[in-house]
């Protein structure tokens, strides 16, 4: 029994060489949109499982790369090609020299993958639906049927999607999805970042059925949209590393407070400080609680426009963040979220019912 169940269909190894004063670093990890949430938050001391098909000879390793960050897997495990990448960042820029999305997930094996999401996801009272690592992978209208058989039972659906399967989530009425300002512009849905189109695209997007929705417009303040209104969530700017992930720790920090009962809006603060963190390092999901908290106390929110409830402050307790973040009353053990494994590399409030009502570096693989 899991905090937190994710389904991440296609991890993802990853291999990235690193310029070192003895010659080259070679860092081998467990990559992927879901894996980069996983890691976040078994550093917030989340307990994780990981839905997924494991491909190969990749998925054999990617087992024990998952395992060793204690990271629960529950997978399909199949022949075939799985999902890599090798990429040179010895000259201080990622160059990619291989990449692979890995073979489409047959039919069988979707139906057996059904099944476990469904079973791991029983006793876990947050589910995210992550992505694949390439658009064939698996249809997109799966996501639709899983939202929609996972909802009930006081369980909360966070989906991190873009394109047909943003879409398919949508219309499977998940209580919280994440999108960026790009996603909605591609989709047609805004014309560009202002909070005027980025607003009444969420509003759209809510209209649907949807919860809430977290937008992030990059360097801007992301937003928040609850039956409350629109809030705009903003902290100090932080010195860029890598840029990649933030938007998957943001998720995992949104998870995190809303598997321990908080509401969307304190979700969406610890979520902001996971990102912004996650921004200043070479690894993806990555970082530590303790300073996580600190940036915590910096993020703001400040209602642009009001919903149901005109009277409510969007105000986040830091004395609650911190019990947010605290070990989790199911997580068997008092870890320190901020220490990293043996040898191993990191890669790159208010009073709210429950969030179906609501409310930026282990180092990166990829170091």
């Amino acid at each position: 029994m899991s905090d937190v169940t994710i389904f991440a269909p296609s991890p993802t190894l990853t291999v990235t060489v690193e310029d070192h004063p003895q010659g080259s670093e070679i860092h081998v990890h467990a990559g992927g949109q879901g894996v980069w949430q996983a890691r976040m938050l078994r550093r917030l001391d989340t307990t994780v499982t990981i839905c997924c098909a494991l491909t190969g000879e990749v998925g054999v390793v990617l087992r024990h790369l998952l395992e060793d960050e204690e990271v629960s897997v529950v997978a399909v495990e199949r022949a075939g090609r799985g999902s890599a990448y090798l990429h040179d960042r010895r000259g201080g820029e990622r160059v990619v020299i291989a990449e692979e999305d890995g073979d489409p997930i047959g039919r069988h094996d979707l139906d057996d993958l059904y099944g476990a999401v469904l079973r791991s996801a029983a006793d876990s009272p947050v589910v995210i639906l992550s992505g694949p690592s390439g658009d064939s992978t698996l249809p997109a209208d799966l996501y639709r049927r899983l939202a929609i058989d996972l909802r009930g039972d006081g369980r909360t659906i966070v989906a991190d999607l873009s394109g047909e399967r943003l879409g398919a989530v949508i219309e499977g009425r998940v209580d919280v999805v994440k999108v960026s300002h790009e996603e909605l512009i591609a989709d047609g849905l805004a014309a560009d970042a202002s909070v005027h189109e980025v607003s009444s695209a969420m509003r759209a997007i809510r209209d649907r059925g949807v919860g809430a929705v977290i937008a992030t417009r990059a360097s801007e303040p992301l937003l928040l949209l609850d039956e409350r209104g629109v809030v705009e969530v903003s902290l100090r700017k932080m010195a860029e590393n890598e840029t990649r992930g933030a938007g998957d720790s943001l998720t995992a920090g949104v998870a995190a407070a809303l598997a321990r009962g908080g509401t969307i809006r304190e979700a969406v603060a610890l979520g902001a400080a996971a990102g912004a963190l996650n921004v200043t390092r070479h690894g993806l999901g990555t970082g530590d609680s303790t300073t996580i908290l600190q940036l915590r106390e910096s993020v703001v929110l400040r209602e642009l426009e009001h919903g149901d409830d005109a009277d409510a402050e969007g105000r986040v307790s830091p004395d609650g963040l911190a019990a947010l973040a605290g070990p989790s009353p199911r997580s068997g053990h008092d870890q320190d979220a901020g220490e990293d494994p043996p040898g191993r590399d990191e890669p790159a409030a208010s009073d709210e019912p429950h969030p179906t009502t609501p409310a930026a570096a282990p180092r990166e693989e990829g170091s």
